[in-house]
């Protein structure tokens, strides 16, 4: 399989889900633009991601010497690994359609720095208590720097939507709570995978990154027959009202999954070389690029006061500086 052993392709590997993380709910926004709902726009994105897993598994995870293959990894995985890492996808799959929910009602400008740094932050640390690599203080300085983005952009949102209060509250409190969820999926997904997976001979029973992967998908995907079925009968859609979507918009959301997979599956082999706290917190600068698009690609805060860029301004600077300490904090 695929491995990763240099410390600066690792660090690429979390830019690359950086930039993926941050920018698959795109897919989203184009989609809603012609009235698609989330509801059924969910289906293909949960769809998109268990296809790539395979793929990916199918491929990097089964190519090459190193390594333990997909199909070999599988065989001798206990039971209760197997299941660590489908329920993190279940985990995953619930926080990720309240944020859905939140980016409908708040925008990607408040909806994904809320959501995914309060997830940054509880994923962070839980991650660095199960597996202590890189600088601690370097690291929860940049938390704590990306904990202030989060507070200057609801602050931002607040200032700006006064005519929308209600809708504008309501995707808060779907993204704090997604964020609570999300960030424990992550440390899920890590205590199924071996700790030295880079050789055949990994830890009897647990997971190599590909086949965590695969089961992660499977427990999203399966979950999700139950989870978004209720949010389709609260929004009164039918699974006719999915089949009877244009092929675009169903390619948008496949799209969607394939590229928050490819970041998640960029992120976790990485983590082999930069530790899963840093790997994680490194692709959860996946806020800023969000904040990016919603800002300033989909104007989110058009004619906003003078006040509330200036706390716009802040934001970047908390995100950037804190990133900047994280990535540091590897070295």
């Amino acid at each position: 399989m695929f491995i990763v052993h240099d410390l600066g392709i690792a660090v690429l590997f979390c830019i690359v889900t950086m930039l993926g993380w941050g920018s698959w709910a795109n897919t989203q926004k184009l989609a809603g633009k012609d009235k698609w709902p989330f509801e059924l726009f969910y289906w293909d994105y949960a769809i998109g991601v268990f296809a790539f897993s395979v793929l990916f598994a199918f491929t990097l995870g089964s190519a090459g010497a190193s390594g333990m293959p997909f199909f070999e990894n599988l065989r001798g995985a206990s039971g209760s690994a197997m299941w660590t890492a489908m329920s993190s996808g279940v985990l995953f799959n619930i926080a990720n359609i309240l944020l859905v929910v939140g980016i409908d009602a708040a925008g990607m400008a408040v909806a994904f720095p809320v959501g995914v740094g309060l997830a940054l932050v509880i994923g962070t640390v839980k991650s660095y208590v199960l597996s202590p690599k890189g600088n601690a203080a370097l690291l929860m300085t940049g938390v704590a720097l990306i904990v202030f983005a989060m507070i200057m952009s609801a602050l931002a949102h607040r200032r700006h939507g006064q005519g929308k209060k209600i809708k504008t509250l309501r995707g808060l409190a779907f993204s704090g709570i997604a964020g609570c969820l999300m960030g424990f999926f992550y440390p899920q997904l890590v205590a199924a995978m071996s700790p030295d997976f880079t050789t055949r001979a990994i830890e009897p029973g647990l997971l190599t990154p590909y086949g965590a992967l695969v089961l992660f998908a499977v427990g999203l995907l399966a979950s999700n027959f139950a989870v978004n079925t209720i949010f389709m009968r609260t929004g009164r859609y039918t699974y006719g009202d999915y089949f009877r979507g244009r092929a675009r918009l169903h390619s948008l959301g496949f799209l969607g999954g394939c590229i928050w997979m490819l970041a998640l599956s960029l992120n976790v082999i990485a983590s082999g070389v930069a530790g899963p706290a840093i790997s994680y917190a490194l692709g959860q600068g996946a806020t800023l690029v969000a904040a990016i698009w919603g800002v300033f690609i989909w104007r989110e805060f058009t004619d906003a006061s003078k006040s509330t860029w200036t706390l716009i301004a802040l934001m970047f600077a908390g995100y950037v500086a804190g990133l900047v300490l994280i990535g540091a904090a590897s070295l």
